[in-house]
């Protein structure tokens, strides 16, 4: 079936970013945290396989999962790391799998902030020290120590030099994560951001962090190299970054050299990525975030993303429609990854939903990431999903690996402070 042709040929055109960048289609591979790291935080064949497929799957653009500007300060103990003593062999296979079918790599270049599991050790920073509350399972995360300016002036370079040195191992771009409750969506929000210095209070002074960064990757990056940022929506938790936050810091990235700004929402304690939110509100059945892209496209200048629940094509069809340039998927992907391919030859497919009923919502949200993990580490190997694995089991085996990955990860770290000295 040619494009033309097509009901959903609005998918398949091509967007050309402000760096000169030209996506091939509107589809893009959302970020997922693969924890699929080799020994020493790196990226190795599994990740490889895994890009391979999904570039094979035929979205335009494939975002990473996060890659940690600190490995002393890691979302998971799998999670891979980019420094600036890394080895880039890895990466640059990595990135040569993800471009293996035409399409684009973005490297997702993050900080977990006070996101750190206990059980991790290493370094919990914030820009304040308020701990997360999880109800009954909050001492799964340790109190953060609030920032001082040297931490933050630190912290801007690593992430300028994540980004340079992800260009050498040939990736097309980063994405800043400044949404879901990591460190710079911490100092974007007043429920975490409670300093009186320069670096808090209102808005502007909250989102001097992302600014900061967006300007120090910039500076040290090519010009066709994309710079892109992901940002809540909202943090849909009371008191916390607010659809108006969300609209000033993207008038201020307006006058900044950014690529696209992608809009999702929540954070570990309100996980509206997963369609549920802490404050009571109700998001769409898919395409949880659409209403607030569609308002914020009245004031991007640059392209928008939105990413979030979205399972067929009439409704990624509508996402462009309402005026946003790429639509992103993520879990959908994990359990039909060749689903960009299949809409491109006109198949009305559908990509199934993952749907835990229990009551503990802490559990609900450690099921489903377990969930979705497990899925791609089967494509990693080349096998099929299962959409239909039991929650329970599979959040059991998941708990068992994390034990076995943190004990690699703490020993890694051990074994690398000592050879420091």
């Amino acid at each position: 079936m040619s494009i033309s042709n097509n009901p959903f040929s609005t998918l398949f055109q091509a967007l050309p970013l402000p760096c000169g960048l030209v996506l091939p289609n509107r589809l893009a591979k959302a970020a997922m945290e693969e924890s699929l790291a080799d020994p020493g935080q790196l990226p190795g064949a599994r990740i490889e396989g895994l890009y391979r497929r999904w570039a094979r799957g035929g979205a335009g653009l494939l975002l990473t999962g996060n890659v940690m500007v600190d490995s002393r300060a890691m979302t998971g103990p799998a999670t891979i790391a980019l420094e600036q003593d890394t080895a880039l062999d890895g990466f640059r296979a990595w990135s040569a799998a993800a471009k293996s079918a035409g399409g684009k790599v973005v490297m997702q270049i993050s900080h977990p902030g006070r996101q750190v599991f206990a059980a991790m050790g290493g370094l919990v920073w914030a820009p304040s020290e308020v701990a997360l509350d999880m109800g009954k399972h909050s001492k799964m995360f340790r109190t953060p120590v609030a920032m001082t300016q040297g931490n933050i002036d630190e912290l801007i370079a690593r992430f300028a030099t994540t980004a340079r040195r992800a260009q050498e191992a040939g990736f097309d771009g980063v994405q800043i994560h400044a949404a879901h409750g990591y460190l710079i969506s911490q100092f974007l929000s007043p429920h975490t951001n409670q300093r009186s210095d320069g670096w808090g209070g209102d808005i502007a002074g909250r989102a001097r962090l992302l600014i900061a960064v967006v300007r120090a990757v910039r500076q040290v990056v090519q010009p066709g190299f994309a710079v892109a940022v992901k940002l809540n929506s909202a943090d849909f938790q009371r008191g916390g970054f607010s659809d108006s936050d969300a609209q000033a810091v993207v008038e201020m990235l307006n006058h900044e050299a950014v690529d696209f700004v992608e809009l999702s929402g929540g954070s570990y304690e309100s996980p509206a990525m997963q369609g549920r939110t802490a404050d009571g509100r109700t998001l769409a059945r898919e395409a949880y975030f659409l209403e607030f892209a569609r308002t914020l496209s009245g004031y991007a200048r640059m392209p928008l993303m939105t990413t979030g629940g979205i399972l067929r094509p009439q409704v990624a069809c509508s996402v462009l429609a309402s005026g946003v340039d790429l639509v992103g998927m993520g879990t959908a992907l994990a359990l039909a990854p060749d689903l960009p391919r299949q809409w491109a030859q006109g198949q009305d497919a559908v990509a199934p939903a993952v749907q835990i009923g229990w009551k503990d919502k802490t559990l609900v949200g450690l099921a489903t990431m377990a969930l979705t993990r497990s899925q791609l580490h089967r494509l990693a190997k080349g096998d099929s999903p299962r959409p239909n694995a039991s929650p329970l089991w599979t959040l059991v085996l998941d708990q068992l690996r994390s034990r076995r990955m943190i004990k690699r990860y703490r020993a890694w770290r051990q074994m690398r402070a000592s050879a420091q000295k």
